[in-house]
């Protein structure tokens, strides 16, 4: 301090005697300027900092921009912001934060890390990200989502690889509805350096999947599902995506099969998975895998559709099947085999009766139910039930 004053002694003198150089001048400039700051007259000290700074002498110093910067940070500095916010009436909204965060960071590119004003640089940085970041959740607890994005972003801007200002700046586009920015703010976080060496939240890649979904952008819809998997490869909800994904592409084959047994091992007790794995296996002709995931389904979820009309179905085909057999036999080979296979085909239907009866009760007015069993109770001599299921058939039709 006594420094300062000497020096600023000397100014003040070579100035009396008409002396003064224009170095000197505006190094007194910077001196003014931290003068004025601490007298509270920040409006003379933004006059002779700004002087400063565009002098060829003085604009390359780092002292000159931390000095700008401490001086733009006292007027909203919350501690200070009643005494000095009138010195900021004239500035844009977030205006004398940005001229605070670039002054800091030229004084660091001028000093460097390890200099005397650098090294002071980040955590007045620090500082200028919280009130940023702060004024953005008032904005946003106040539903002045352009006020909550303007801070959220200029956080971001003082801070690029923070991923919680980029988070909330999603948040807050999804809130005005600006999906295309928010998919840009998701996006933006993906990039950043924290999730290169482990996965964003699960929660930035469904929002990303139900966005795709809304535009019905479908090649954008696969990019996200196939990095959400590779971040994620266990998580049932993508893996359950890909999955009817895959199936309403048609793909019933060992591909399938293979995202579906995946699936299974991420939600084990998910009785769908387990009934269209079945039906998969079904149409691969592999009756005996099939059949156990029916099972499985109908252990896990006794009211499962699916699962209790393909298992009637089995043993109503595996009953149809002898049936038609013992029907184009001639009389010799029906009275030596016939009668067998149809004793062996009325327990395939019996076996049937209880499936379809269950899967009736889920879906009471199932045309493809009402007619099977229609007809099983035909074959097994039970008319009225049939009737009734042939009324009911009827009933649907009108």
């Amino acid at each position: 301090m006594k420094k300062s004053f000497l020096t600023l002694a000397v100014a003040t003198a070579m100035l009396a005697a008409g002396l003064a150089t224009p170095a000197l001048a505006q190094n007194s400039a910077v001196t003014n300027a931290i003068l004025s700051q601490k007298a509270g007259q920040l409006d003379k000290a933004l006059v002779s900092i700004n002087e400063a700074i565009t002098n060829e002498k003085t604009k390359d110093k780092a002292k000159t921009w931390f000095t700008r910067g401490d001086i733009y940070y006292q007027i909203i500095d919350p501690s200070t912001q009643a005494l000095f916010a009138k010195y900021g009436k004239d500035l844009q909204p977030g205006e004398a934060l940005q001229k605070a965060t670039e002054s800091y960071n030229k004084a660091l590119q001028l000093d460097g890390p390890a200099g005397e004003f650098g090294k002071q640089v980040p955590a007045r940085l620090q500082n200028l990200y919280g009130i940023a970041f702060n004024a953005g959740v008032v904005g946003y607890q106040a539903k002045e989502y352009d006020k909550a994005l303007a801070g959220f972003r200029q956080a971001s801007q003082i801070n690029p690889q923070d991923t919680t200002a980029v988070l909330y700046s999603a948040y807050t586009q999804d809130a005005k509805q600006d999906f295309a920015g928010a998919k840009a703010s998701y996006m933006q976080l993906l990039s950043l350096d924290a999730y290169k060496s482990k996965p964003a939240p699960v929660a930035v890649y469904q929002r990303l999947l139900q966005i795709a979904r809304e535009e019905k952008n479908d090649a954008d819809a696969q990019k996200v599902l196939a990095q959400a998997l590779v971040a994620y490869p266990n998580n049932k909800t993508f893996l359950i995506e890909d999955l009817n994904r895959s199936m309403a592409g048609n793909n019933g084959g060992a591909a399938a099969v293979d995202k579906i047994t995946k699936t299974i091992a991420a939600d084990p007790t998910n009785a769908n998975l387990y009934a269209v794995r079945g039906s998969l296996y079904d149409q691969q002709k592999k009756t005996d895998l099939a059949q156990a995931d029916y099972k499985k389904a109908i252990e896990l979820d006794p009211k499962n559709f699916d699962a209790e009309y393909n298992m009637g179905i089995y043993n109503f085909n595996q009953a149809a099947a002898l049936y038609t057999k013992a029907s184009k036999m001639d009389l010799k080979t029906y009275q030596l085999k016939g009668k067998a296979l149809e004793t062996d085909g009325k327990k395939y239907f019996e076996a049937s009766v209880p499936y379809f009866e269950k899967a009736l009760e889920v879906q009471p007015n199932d045309p493809g139910c009402l007619s099977a069993l229609q007809k099983v109770y035909f074959r097994l001599g039970r008319n009225a039930d049939s009737k009734k299921m042939e009324d009911r058939l009827q009933a649907l039709k009108k």
